[in-house]
């Protein structure tokens, strides 16, 4: 079935023409109007005062081969071509620091404990119970993940107030740990980006981080709902978007968390379970800018892929209500072939964006193989993605999903590593885990300058979300969500966490 996806693509020439437009208007009234008549002045001044010149220095008068007109349209034609080369030259992006949400020993909810809460509970059978104790099992993660305080309860409730302050313990935390280690006034951020799927309140949750820090009234607001685990990706393509419209050296905040209070299932259809056992409680923090100063990581790329046109795949992640009333997320029994097809679109367009000439050639030589020669047993040619990246960070949808992805680029036991180890200590934390990847490698010291970092997201659409960084300045300390516990890790995570 062919699967019809977008990229990034329109957008960036819809961006780069709205430029070209606002460029040409200020060249025009800026520019080329004292220009032409400081030319068209000195050009009559030029011949007043030219045969007087040239009498005073016994100079014989020739031909003019150069008129004011001549130089005028020099002068027009490089102004055009600075135009033209501005508006479709990209700034830079660079990433200034990132934080993460460190939560406390007492949200810690052990496998143990959720199963017995779960066999306390009046809302599930029997069959729904065991569902879960296999689930749990074969999660991946360990007794030290995280929930929010209304999911210690036998019966957890989440009302409006609850959902709040699940919000303001995860958002203002992160918010605060990245101003600590960017030492920024809240007056130079320019722009807000925040993305929470589930719980979209009012006011929103960027009016409560204004609400809360104070920042000023001219700020742009962007809130983003509904595109559960890749809505991080996509908010760093959204920043990059609107910092090439803004001043030179603007500051854009983006805040990625998922509130899974109000997401909790109380009903026994087992696809709507599945959000239960595996998601946690997360969040992280990240300024992006176009200026280098104390930048740490570089925007490489950035591809975005939707399949929504796509029935199957609008509906393999869908909030619905189960034969009972009860609403939940259902995840369809198709989702790993959805994702699949997601991830092998994105490739298509990311390929040529990052891999090598070599790559390429391999590629292209595999393909004529088999369409052009007909060499039908010939086996699809899988790319070499460890020669554009040092470090891959794949979003922690469960076990299966990272595994999928892992044999599908032909990546090594070291490249997932972050991506199990941040299953195993914080479970499926949705939209912010690539980021808790991202300061696991740090924290084990392999991060490098000039290494080249994939983040890869999956999310409700169905969209596969690609972003790349090239790194500027390694972490000079340890801090982060595994200061903790980094000298744990790696673990054995096919034995019970």
């Amino acid at each position: 079935m062919k699967v019809n996806y977008a990229t990034s693509n329109n957008m960036s020439l819809r961006s780069h023409l709205k430029r070209l437009n606002l460029l040409y208007n200020r060249t025009a009234h800026n520019l080329v109007l004292p220009i032409v008549t400081t030319t068209t002045l000195g050009a009559s001044a030029l011949k007043k005062v030219a045969p007087w010149l040239t009498a005073a220095l016994g100079i014989v008068p020739q031909p003019s081969v150069i008129c004011p007109i001549h130089i005028l349209f020099v002068v027009v034609l490089l102004i055009i071509m600075a135009t033209v080369y501005l508006s479709l030259h990209r700034r830079a992006v660079y990433l200034v620091d990132y934080a993460c949400f460190r939560p406390s020993s007492n949200l810690r909810l052990t496998k143990a404990t959720f199963l017995e809460h779960a066999r306390l509970s009046p809302l599930f059978d029997d069959s729904t119970v065991n569902f879960i104790a296999t689930i749990l099992e074969r999660s991946g993660m360990s007794d030290h993940t995280c929930a929010p305080p209304v999911h210690h309860y036998i019966h957890p409730y989440c009302g409006l107030d609850e959902a709040r302050a699940e919000v303001e313990l995860v958002v203002f935390s992160v918010i605060d740990d990245l101003m600590a280690k960017t030492h920024i006034n809240c007056g130079a951020i320019g722009a807000l980006i925040t993305n929470c799927s589930a719980f979209s309140p009012v006011p929103s949750m960027a009016d409560m981080i204004v609400n809360r820090y104070k920042l000023r009234g001219d700020l742009r607001v962007i809130n983003l709902s509904g595109m559960a685990c890749s809505a991080a990706v996509t908010s760093v393509g959204l920043a990059s978007n609107m910092l090439q419209v803004m001043p030179w050296g603007s500051h854009v905040l983006v805040v990625s968390t998922e509130t899974i209070g109000p997401s909790y299932y109380g009903g026994n259809n087992r696809s709507m379970q599945l959000v239960n056992i595996l998601f946690r409680i997360g969040g992280a923090a990240k300024l992006l800018s176009t200026s280098r100063s104390m930048a740490r990581f570089r925007l490489g790329h950035f591809t975005r892929t939707i399949t929504a046109a796509n029935n199957a795949a609008y509906q393999c992640v869908y909030q619905e209500e189960d034969d009972k009333g009860n609403l939940g997320i259902a995840l369809s029994k198709d989702l790993m072939d959805v994702a699949k097809d997601a991830l092998e679109a994105n490739i298509m367009t990311t390929g040529p964006l990052v891999l090598p000439a070599s790559e390429l050639l391999k590629i292209l030589f595999f393909y004529v193989a088999k369409k052009v020669l007909h060499w039908r047993t010939i086996r699809p040619y899988i790319p070499n993605f460890s020669v554009a990246f040092e470090h891959f960070c794949i979003h922690v949808g469960g076990p299966a999903v990272i595994t999928s992805v892992q044999h599908g680029l032909n990546l090594s036991d070291r490249n997932v590593e972050p991506s199990k180890m941040t299953l195993h200590r914080f479970g499926n934390q949705s939209t912010s885990s690539v980021w808790y990847e991202l300061s696991y490698i740090e924290a084990k010291g392999w991060m490098k300058k000039g290494n080249r970092v994939w983040m890869i997201g999956f999310g409700a659409g169905y969209e596969c979300n690609t972003v790349g960084w090239v790194c500027i300045q390694p972490s000079s300390g340890m801090d982060g969500p595994w200061v903790s516990c980094i000298h744990r890790y790696p673990v054995d995570v096919s034995k019970n966490g």
